[in-house]
């Protein structure tokens, strides 16, 4: 039986793990918590690649600890698709196998991506039906390799552009219209698994208030118009000074749908020039919001919580240390370089612990 302990004094337990950690080149393991995926009825998920399956270390804490995946990359159009409109199929069934045997859900991500124009697209550009054609039945090939196996899907990722005022222009707007290609896009799965939860998927909805809205605006014409969208999903890679409340008015105004809330790729940030070995109080900002975040999704009613995902298992993982993100000495995530539990993970389970 989990310790009932306040909103408060579980904050300043994980706060206390940190302060010895400021002159420090990594941030100290703490005491190990419980496993996150005992903590909650919802699943607690982690983003992968296939290759990381591989490392006994990493396979071990990852099925300790978690109980959902998501591809990072290889479900995507990018790897499975093959310029020659041939599939690839073979990493994402080992990880859907790895799920499989460690008792995980899978989380399809994602369909349809501004940024994935596909080759074999390209060359139907601009030609009408076997465009279409040729959509859908990408769809139904991937989406019915795992109905079954993926609990949901990433239907469309991203579809908002940058400045949070309309939607993107793309490949796939281009052919089949602005906002048909994402209803067409929801359709098309939703035929080959009825069962999936079916999400839309997009970034600093917390940090641009215009983009969320204009992200609202374009789930209610959708719902409108009878597109079977069941979820939505809200990627969440903040930074360690992101204001207080924001993440929860976002999280309040995407639940006003009632539909089921993925908090879907979370990691916060420890900022652009981070330098472990100097003095500050990020580490302790970061377990804060990672605390915050945990409570406004707690706050949500039950029946929305869908799943909680970490965008990375160790610190050496995480794509901000790439050139995606460009900060190579950042320490976002749970489990540092070792697979050792951070005062971030205990924030967390804290705050599961009392209110799962």
């Amino acid at each position: 039986m989990t310790t009932k302990i306040t909103r408060r004094s579980a904050i300043a337990s994980a706060l206390a793990l940190t302060a010895c950690s400021q002159g420090a080149k990594s941030q100290p393991a703490v005491t190990p918590p419980p496993p996150l995926r005992t903590l909650t009825p919802f699943p607690i998920g982690c983003c992968v690649q296939e290759r990381w399956l591989h490392e006994p270390e990493y396979a071990d804490l990852l099925g300790e600890q978690f109980s959902q995946l998501t591809a990072e990359w290889e479900m995507k159009m990018e790897y499975i698709l093959r310029e020659d409109g041939g599939f690839k199929f073979d990493r994402p069934d080992s990880i859907a196998s790895f799920a499989k045997a460690r008792d995980m859900a899978l989380h399809g991500h994602a369909l349809i991506w501004y940024a994935n124009e596909n080759d074999a697209f390209k060359r139907l550009d601009g030609r009408g039906k076997p465009f279409a054609d040729a959509y859908r039945n990408y769809i139904l090939a991937v989406v019915g390799r795992y109905r079954g196996q993926a609990r949901s899907w990433d239907v469309v990722n991203e579809p908002i552009a940058d400045d949070g005022e309309r939607l993107r222009d793309c490949l796939w707007s281009r052919n089949l219209g602005v906002d048909d290609h994402i209803a067409l896009a929801l359709e098309h799965a939703h035929e080959a698994d009825p069962n999936a939860v079916l999400f839309l998927n997009d970034y600093h909805l917390e940090l641009k208030p215009n983009k969320r809205a204009t992200f609202m605006r374009l789930i209610e014409r959708l719902l409108k118009r009878g597109a079977p969208l069941s979820g939505i999903g809200t990627q969440t890679h903040i930074d360690y000074d992101l204001p207080q409340g924001a993440v929860a008015e976002a999280l309040r105004d995407l639940a006003s749908f009632g539909l089921p809330i993925h908090l879907s790729e979370l990691d916060i940030s420890l900022g652009d020039h981070y330098l472990p070995a100097l003095p500050g109080d990020r580490v302790k900002r970061q377990v804060a919001k990672y605390a915050e975040v945990a409570e406004a999704f707690m706050a949500l009613p039950a029946r929305q919580r869908f799943a909680f995902t970490i965008w990375g298992l160790r610190d050496d993982n995480t794509w901000l240390r790439g050139n995606s993100g460009q900060r190579p000495k950042d320490q976002p995530l749970l489990f540092d370089e070792a697979g050792k539990a951070k005062a971030t993970c205990r924030a967390l389970a804290d705050v599961f612990g009392q209110r799962g």
